[in-house]
């Protein structure tokens, strides 16, 4: 098989001259919000969701306006196994067709690998990878028909180079990276991209919505990072070093094609976060090193030739 480019050729990706339909999870709070707010501000129209919009009122009546022209706010929870029907009704109801699909909604449950619930690791994979993934399952086949969508992935550094206490969410995120990085090399022929963004710490809800698994952990882990991150997590004071409104207007931008994203519509992923360049190259310099030590050995396996 020939090498792949981490990136496709942005010039063979096009984007209508109009306003876009953006369909976004997790929007009650944080950086779900902060986007709807801003791609609204720039003209396009908004499918706002979240699991309960009865408790959010005031952001419902600001996202829909008086007559919902601009935009409109559903009930969506991403872990009904029928969560993609949606994508249908919105389209055989309402004649909304989706062009961005933003999977934002996530949750993080916190203990130690060894610790977590059988119940707890398929919640995580529910919200963070088949939540995402029903929702790219109803709207790609609607996008490759009209030729033309975007699907954007909200991410963490965690999937990257995985962080204690975050077994669970770290590998629900990581999956769902590597479904959007297989799509994205599937649906590029057909003007379909896909954007990962990769997230540092940003002032979100994220850390008080945060729980500690059920289990109490083993008590030789009781000084370990795990122990100290699950205690952060579950008081809900991790400090954030990044602004999800700035956030926001990258992510925006890259996936639109428009100000940092200009000319790089190809790009498979988007790091945002201060703390993200270290962690990159964490990762980077962990699988150089791999080919340090056991290069020789990773290459010495082949099938002989037949004599």
């Amino acid at each position: 098989m020939a090498d792949i480019p981490n990136q496709m050729s942005p010039g063979q990706f096009t984007t209508p001259k109009r306003p876009l339909t953006w369909l976004i999870t997790g929007c009650s709070s944080g950086l779900g919000l902060a986007i709807a707010r801003l791609v609204q501000e720039q003209g396009h129209f908004v499918v706002a969701s979240s699991r309960d919009p009865s408790k959010t009122p005031a952001l419902v009546a600001e996202i829909e306006g008086d007559n919902k022209s601009t935009g409109l706010w559903i009930q969506l929870d991403v872990t009904d196994l029928n969560s993609g029907d949606v994508v249908e009704r919105l389209e055989s109801e309402r004649g909304i067709q989706i062009d961005v699909l933003v999977s934002n909604a996530g949750a993080s449950i916190h203990s130690v690998v060894e610790s977590f619930t059988e119940d707890e690791a398929r919640r995580q994979m529910d919200i963070l990878y088949f939540g995402p993934f029903r929702l790219i399952r109803a709207a790609v086949p609607r996008m490759r028909r009209r030729g033309f969508g975007i699907v954007v992935n909200i991410s963490t550094g965690a999937a990257l180079e995985g962080r204690e206490s975050m077994g669970t969410y770290a590998s629900g995120k990581a999956a769902a990276d590597a479904l959007v990085k297989v799509l994205a090399k599937e649906v590029a022929a057909f003007n379909i991209r896909t954007l990962t963004v990769h997230l540092g710490t940003f002032n979100t809800n994220m850390p008080k919505a945060a729980i500690a698994g059920a289990n109490a952990i083993p008590a030789c882990y009781q000084d370990s990072i795990a122990a100290k991150t699950i205690q952060v997590m579950s008081e809900g004071v991790l400090a954030a070093r990044g602004d999800a409104n700035k956030a926001a207007m990258q992510i925006v931008d890259v996936a639109m094609g428009q100000g940092a994203g200009a000319g790089h519509e190809g790009e498979f992923f988007l790091p945002l976060g201060e703390e993200m360049p270290a962690r990159i190259k964490l990762v980077r310099d962990r699988l150089d090193h791999c080919l340090q030590v056991y290069g020789a050995v990773c290459t010495d396996v082949k099938l002989d030739k037949a004599g």
